[in-house]
Formats: structure tokens, sequence, C-alpha cells
């Protein structure tokens, strides 16, 4: 299915204010009720809709510290790279996981309380991910721009 400029209205509303009422995202975007709910469910049962979600305030949750962690393996092997995306994926203080071109064979995000909790995660879970050869962290000092929204 491809994308029509209403879909693309909706899919901008919908993921800038996830909360918006049927009557309200129909209004928005100049269509009635009922086709703008039948047209939701559709987005939705492609998969462009992946999900709903509540962003929640890092700093008030406890973890207002993100470090991104370039690592390298051993080695790219199938059986390294599936060991260690199943092992990083149980890494609770771990928000995402990219397997990259260039220098590092993954950057992860993660987040913490502050220096210490850091040192603790990168203790107990980080050097015990299997296949790792180098591991570097960055401390991000200031967040200056951050959205979830994609560019429609």
């Amino acid at each position: 299915m491809s994308l029509d400029p209403t879909d693309r209205r909706l899919l901008n509303v919908l993921q800038r204010r996830g909360r918006i009422s049927n009557a309200d995202l129909a209004e928005e975007v100049n269509l009635s009720a009922s086709a703008c709910h039948r047209r939701v469910q559709r987005l939705e049962s492609d998969g462009y809709i992946k999900g709903y979600v509540a962003l929640l305030d890092p700093r008030k949750m406890g973890v207002p510290a993100t470090i991104f962690v370039e690592i390298t393996l051993t080695t790219q092997a199938d059986d390294v790279l599936d060991a260690f995306e199943k092992a990083v994926s149980r890494v609770p203080d771990v928000l995402e996981c990219h397997l990259t071109a260039g220098t590092a064979d993954y950057i992860l995000k993660v987040v913490a309380e502050d220096t210490e909790d850091f040192a603790r995660i990168h203790r107990q879970y980080l050097t015990r991910l299997p296949g790792v050869a180098k591991m570097q962290s960055s401390f991000a000092l200031r967040t200056v721009f951050k959205t979830t929204a994609l560019p429609i």
C-alpha cells in the first residue's frame, strides 16, 4: 500500500500527538470521524503504526544521564553477532542498539543515574556481553534536539 496525502497528514499528527481523539484527528485532517477511524485502523494493520507509547521524562525517572557506547566485536561471524544481539537486548538500561558500518560494530544508547551508575552498568552488563573486543563510551553533556517523529 502506498500512502496518499491524507494518510501522511494522519501519521504526521499521530506521531506528535498520539493521544488525540479520533474526532479531533478527523477534524484536523478534514475527514469524517468514521473515515478517519477506518484509515487509522488500516495504517495500524498495514504496519505503518507500530504502537502507541507514553514518553517519560528521564530526569523524573531518575536516569538523566545518556551515554553512547561504541562496541567493536572480535569478529562479525553470524553466531557472534547473534549472541551479542540476544544478550544486549536483555540489558535493562540499554534503550537502543544499532549495528553500524564504520569504526564500531554497534552503537548503544544507555541511560543511567550518573557516572557511578554507569560504572555499575558497565561492570555488571556491558563487560559481560559476548564477543566484545573494544568499547568506547561518550557521555552526552546536553541534549540539543530530540524527536521521535519521522519525516513525512
